[in-house]
């Protein structure tokens, strides 16, 4: 059984993904990362996604990155259906605290669980009522109650903005900004996740096969994605991967590393071998 995440609750966050992590918590798109802000927008506090009761707030050592806070943090809230289990805030609320969708939670924390190119975000996943809340695993799988527009790119682009650890191009644009998520094509559905870095992805709303920059790029199965054993190539050099989410204003292709080299203005022909 699957647990929907609701249009209202999605719209509060500028992107969001299901699979675009190396953790257990999200294999076969079991937990949702929830983006308030990105790489270039700042955005301290964390809107609540969803509405219930804080059951309880918890503390948790990170591991340690020189970049990164020690300390994570988990908040749980009895939603009425499930226990909702939320990570990477430091929390404002407390156990007994009512929170309605949208009511801030507390300060974004950039925890040690995070790589180097990994932005600010809320991760979050739904238990049953009898199932344990604090192990990484055992969490349901999450949709999402939004149409994902899915954008064809021919894999190049400009880079619009650049960091040591990740680089940004301006390929594919978003269709209608700020009026709905949209994501990078792929066999009529849309890729998520860190390809092909991380164990897997996901395809979303349909679709039938795992395709970027013009070659196939893993199996599908339902709308789990097992990645090929592939190199990604900018420029001819080696990135570790493509980022990929479903984004709401800022679209674009993420391109992430320990380090990238690529700089603002620079044009960019990414390759699969």
């Amino acid at each position: 059984m699957a647990v929907t995440l609701g249009r209202d609750a999605l719209l509060q966050y500028r992107r969001f993904s299901l699979y675009n992590s190396p953790f257990v918590a999200h294999d076969r798109g079991c937990a949702i990362d929830l983006y308030p802000g990105d790489e270039q927008t700042t955005v301290e506090t964390a809107p609540s996604p969803v509405a219930g009761e804080v059951l309880e707030t918890r503390t948790v050592t990170a591991p340690p990155q020189p970049y990164a806070a020690e300390e994570d943090h988990l908040i749980l809230v009895d939603t009425g259906e499930y226990v909702a289990r939320l990570l990477h805030v430091k929390p404002r609320v407390e156990a007994g605290d009512v929170v309605a969708v949208g009511d801030p939670l507390g300060e974004l924390v950039r925890a040690g669980f995070f790589a180097p190119w990994v932005p600010n975000h809320i991760h979050l996943g739904f238990r049953e009522y009898d199932a344990n809340p604090y192990r990484a695993s055992g969490s349901l799988p999450v949709d999402v109650a939004v149409e994902v527009t899915p954008v064809p790119w021919d894999g190049t682009g400009t880079v619009t903005a650049a960091g040591e650890t990740w680089a940004w191009l301006d390929a594919p644009v978003h269709p209608a900004p700020g009026e709905g998520f949209a994501g990078v094509e792929s066999g009529g559905g849309v890729l998520d996740g860190g390809f092909p870095h991380y164990d897997g992805g996901g395809l979303l709303g349909g679709g039938d096969r795992a395709e970027l920059a013009g070659g196939r790029v893993g199996t599908v199965s339902g709308r789990d994605v097992t990645w090929d054993d592939v190199t990604v190539l900018a420029n001819g050099e080696a990135v570790t991967g493509v980022a990929l989410f479903c984004a709401r204003d800022r679209l674009g292709v993420k391109l992430v590393g320990e380090t990238v080299g690529l700089h603002a203005g620079e044009r960019v022909r990414v390759t699969i071998e």
